[in-house]
């Protein structure tokens, strides 16, 4: 076996559950991605303001601002640092 395990991250336990809203929108809506075990994997999700709320009391957490820190951009992780907002902002918006 080449290289060595990382033991030092806490281990998978679907009981921590995590909220970042990205955005929140003038027509009452929240954007925020949803994670449960690991914060890097995560759903994206829209709900409106109360059923965001009530959502946050159901999961037991604690809603946080902003997205994930990115990776260094030549590191092979850096691929992954996107998500359906940034592809549609970034890649659908030249289609013609």
């Amino acid at each position: 076996m080449t290289g060595a395990l990382d033991i030092s991250h806490e281990p998978f336990d679907v009981e921590r559950r995590f909220i970042r809203i990205v955005e929140e929108r003038s027509n009452g809506l929240v954007e925020f991605e949803f994670a449960a075990g690991e914060p890097d994997l995560y759903v994206e999700m829209i709900l409106p303001r109360a059923e965001f709320e009530d959502f946050c009391r159901m999961q037991g957490v604690v809603p946080t601002q902003g997205r994930l820190p990115q990776h260094e951009q030549d590191s092979l992780d850096a691929h992954w640092d996107w998500n359906l907002r940034d592809a549609r902002e970034r890649h659908f918006r030249d289609l013609s």
